[in-house]
């Protein structure tokens, strides 16, 4: 992602990371706080649609310049474009829209999503750039513990939810379905 050093001036590893933290973290932050906002019920994507978007513009982002497929542009352009589709893939997580995730579907979405973000900085480290690679992979971790972190909430919800159809029956004994 050299197309990164001519925006920012900064080291090709350096904008790497940074770029996939913008994407795992800041992102997902501010979609977070301003998640009632009207405006992600007009934006919501469904999660089969946003996720694949966020997936090919990665890629592109990423690998655009070793693939010849870089616009003239370069980060001027895909950046703003990769944070688009980042907000877009985070928006059924994080608010509630028509297309929001259960809380399953929020988990599989999540760990399913970590990985395939990934392959093009493995791909990077796979053309003789690992600290580029790397740094993107660290930059990127928060999507994991986002990924964790929503199971954790989830299994704990379930486990207040049969602790308390426990208590509510009679005798202590679970209720026949």
């Amino acid at each position: 992602m050299d197309h990164s050093t001519h925006l920012t001036g900064l080291s090709p590893a350096v904008a790497m990371g940074l770029s996939g933290f913008v994407l795992a973290a800041v992102v997902p932050g501010v979609v977070r706080l301003t998640r009632r906002s009207p405006l992600w019920r007009w934006a919501s994507l469904p999660a089969g649609v946003a996720l694949p978007l966020l997936v090919v513009v990665h890629a592109w982002a990423v690998l655009g310049d070793l693939a010849g497929l870089m616009p003239p542009a370069g980060a001027w352009l895909t950046e703003p474009v990769l944070v688009v589709s980042a907000v877009l893939f985070w928006i059924p997580v994080l608010t509630r829209t028509r297309h929001r995730l259960s809380d399953p579907g929020r988990c599989l979405y999540l760990f399913l999503a970590a990985p395939l973000l990934d392959l093009p900085a493995v791909w990077v480290v796979a053309e003789g750039r690992p600290a580029e690679g790397i740094a993107m992979i660290v930059g990127m971790l928060p999507l994991g513990i986002a990924a964790a972190a929503v199971t954790w909430s989830w299994v704990n919800r379930e486990e207040r939810l049969a602790a308390d159809d426990l208590a509510l029956s009679p005798g202590g004994a679970p209720q026949a379905p």
